[in-house]
């Protein structure tokens, strides 16, 4: 179908009146959007998307952010439009109960949908994160002749994701990296909730963004889809990431609101919608009417897409020919599959009073698994030497070397977390991130957006608790593992010595669909003798009996997490020789022994034993759930303290001699 200037205006108008219809049947949603920026989006997605609407998982596609995701009628409006498995019913249920068209995309739940975004930035960074590792993908797999991996990042950006700070770290870092096929237009309406932009945000953000080393472009008529066409164009052959400042005018064609802050964020009213229409010579009814010479230009995009990826299959059967253990290998990575025999070899950690810091045991065995798994990819926020997360067999990611496989981040938390989801977005690769956990702080929009798409993504959280001694208590995160349990399918991992450090990764790795994270120590933790103690393969059930110290049935349980199995160990033996009968439970994870059934959980924590004392160097906040209305938690509901990390222990009752005590007390109380 040829496509003539007033089918082009057909079309871009189709998509500006399937979103406002969607907002006022709905009674809610962002109507401005969508009106001021469907220019764009056709640019992109009729001339310039590669995508397959039969297949949105095809692995060589190139993909979009709709990083304002406020505007998400517009994308629903183009994936009904392009053949995604998406109906005009869903559409016209957008921000209902149930359906699949919730208020800002959600990754998972809506075929098509690249990235959860609404939260301002994320999406701007989760590109950076995608690019990453088409760039990394490409280095390590394509062949001379075989460019198997050769896809684009694109998406549209808003006033508000350049204001938010995680996308000034991110753009920072792609800039720097030269992620050459990475193009956001930055729809710059000028216009915020409160008003215009001239009160908080003046700045230049070309020239914000040409010194971050990006290529900038501006189109000065953002209903000029040629115009906007040929700066993709531009943007294509440029080795730099590239912005492209697009002059729109928000809430296009709404006779009252058009360039104004109520064409943001509420539903047109039908008055104004009919006056749009009758401005832009759509008809008022029926709403959610769909031409059908719109829909068939559309509509293409489902034979191309499918053209597109039956050469693609076809280039990589020739691929597999040449190479056919490249091809497996990244077949099995595309596949978020792992080889078999993956987990066999990895250190094993023998008893030891003095033992290792569990952020040293975890090096150790990050590495192990480094050797095994090709596709483990990621790095810190300049800390890599003291989490100890730099993988020794590959160099680091860079413009000239993006076969590396070690990021250095830099200081940008945010921007780091919000990345590394983009890399787990985009497949063929299991990232990681790491900082010190009090940091993670910076960090918890990113672990709630990544538990909420169900992310392969791990958090290296190390320097744990008041063990950092004398660093004081702006660096002791006391609070943060009650903070991390708290979000829904994250998993939490606080491993107890080295051994639980090394199934911690494995549990970490296996959770293909949600997050992990581990909580690991900055002092060294006695390796415990599991020829004594339970094996370490507990941990994979949430929490197990370590063991059971005296004679008969257990009178009294000690339960505790990391650091603190150590100090309930010893506690616990000094309680058994005086004849109380102690059962010791080491509990890394909530998580996961949640997930357990009621007999096993029956099993480690017996409802006839109702003296439990829990223990731990934090919050103790949550507790009460597992020691029950009659059980203790020796934790700390205030700061930390400057001072050797030993002298904060005590200071702070976390002895031997202070478990001992608060355990006698309970068990007279019995």
């Amino acid at each position: 179908m040829k496509e003539t200037k007033e089918l082009q205006d057909l079309a871009v108008n189709t998509l500006r009146f399937l979103s406002a219809d969607g907002v006022q049947q709905a009674n809610s949603g962002h109507p401005g959007l969508p009106m001021g920026t469907a220019p764009s989006a056709y640019a992109i997605w009729t001339r310039h998307l590669r995508h397959n609407p039969a297949n949105p998982h095809w692995a060589n596609r190139d993909r979009f952010i709709l990083s304002g995701g406020h505007g998400s009628m517009l994308l629903y409006s183009l994936l009904h439009v392009t053949g995604y498995d998406l109906s005009l019913d869903d559409l016209k249920h957008f921000r209902q109960w149930g359906s699949r068209t919730p208020g800002h995309p959600e990754y998972g739940l809506t075929p098509g949908v690249d990235a959860t975004t609404g939260p301002l930035g994320q999406g701007f960074a989760n590109g950076v994160g995608m690019a990453i590792a088409e760039a990394h993908l490409a280095a390590v797999y394509n062949r001379p002749g075989h460019e198997i991996i050769d896809h684009f990042t694109y998406g549209i950006v808003t006033d508000g994701d350049l204001m938010e700070g995680v996308a000034s770290e991110a753009a920072s870092l792609a800039g720097h990296l030269r992620l050459g096929k990475l193009i956001y237009l930055y729809d710059d309406n000028r216009i915020s909730i409160e008003g215009s932009t001239e009160l908080a945000f003046t700045e230049d953000r070309g020239q914000r963004f040409a010194a971050y080393g990006w290529q900038v472009q501006h189109v000065a008529d953002g209903l000029d889809v040629d115009a906007i066409d040929q700066a993709i164009q531009a943007a294509r052959l440029d080795p730099r990431p590239s912005l492209i400042v697009v002059r729109n005018i928000i809430g296009y064609g709404m006779p009252h609101r058009q360039g104004t802050a109520k064409a943001h964020g509420e539903p047109p009213g039908d008055a104004e919608l009919d006056a749009a229409k009758d401005n832009l010579g759509w008809p008022r009814a029926p709403r959610f009417y769909l031409p059908d010479e719109s829909l068939a230009l559309f509509r293409q995009a489902v034979g191309r897409g499918a053209q597109w990826e039956a050469d693609w299959q076809q280039r990589f059967a020739a691929y597999r020919a040449q190479y056919p253990e490249l091809a497996e290998e990244l077949a099995r990575r595309l596949a978020g599959q792992l080889p078999a025999g993956w987990t066999d070899g990895l250190p094993e950690f023998p008893a030891d009073a003095k033992g290792l810091a569990t952020r040293a045991s975890s090096g150790k065995v990050l590495n192990a698994i480094a050797d095994r798994l090709p596709e483990l990819m990621g790095g810190s926020a300049d800390l890599a030497p003291s989490t100890l997360t730099w993988m020794n067999s590959s160099p680091a990611f860079a413009p000239d070397c993006p076969e590396g496989r070690n990021i250095h981040f830099g200081v940008r938390e945010h921007g780091m977390g919000a990345i590394v989801n983009g890399l787990a977005y985009h497949g063929g690769v299991i990232p990681f991130d790491a900082t010190f956990f009090v940091f993670s702080d910076y960090m918890r929009p990113v672990l709630r957006v990544a538990a909420l798409s169900h992310l392969r993504r791990i958090s290296v959280f190390t320097h744990d608790s008041i063990g950092v001694g004398e660093d004081g208590p702006t660096h002791q995160p006391v609070e943060h593992l009650a903070a991390l349990r708290a979000i829904p399918a994250m998993l939490d991992l606080r491993p107890a010595d080295a051994n639980e450090a090394r199934e911690a990764w494995i549990v970490a790795i296996e959770s293909a669909h949600r997050p992990a994270a581990l909580a690991l120590t900055r002092q060294n933790l006695p390796t415990l003798d599991r020829t004594v103690f339970a094996p370490a393969a507990g941990l994979r059930r949430g929490a197990y009996v370590l063991a059971d110290l005296g004679q008969g049935q257990p009178q009294l349980i000690l339960l505790a997490s990391g650091s603190e199995v150590s100090l309930i160990v010893a506690a616990g033996q000094r309680l058994a020789e005086q004849g109380v009968a102690v059962r010791l439970v080491s509990f890394p994870s909530w998580a996961l022994f949640a997930e357990q059934d009621a007999a096993y959980q029956e099993s480690v924590l017996p409802s006839a034993v109702t003296a439990r004392l829990a223990v731990e160097a934090g919050v103790t906040q949550g507790w009460h759930r597992w020691v029950g209305t009659r059980g203790r938690v020796l934790g700390i509901d205030r700061y930390g303290a400057s001072a050797p990390a030993a002298t904060v222990f005590e200071q702070l009752g976390f002895s031997v001699e202070n478990v001992e005590k608060i355990a006698l007390e309970m068990m007279r109380n019995e």
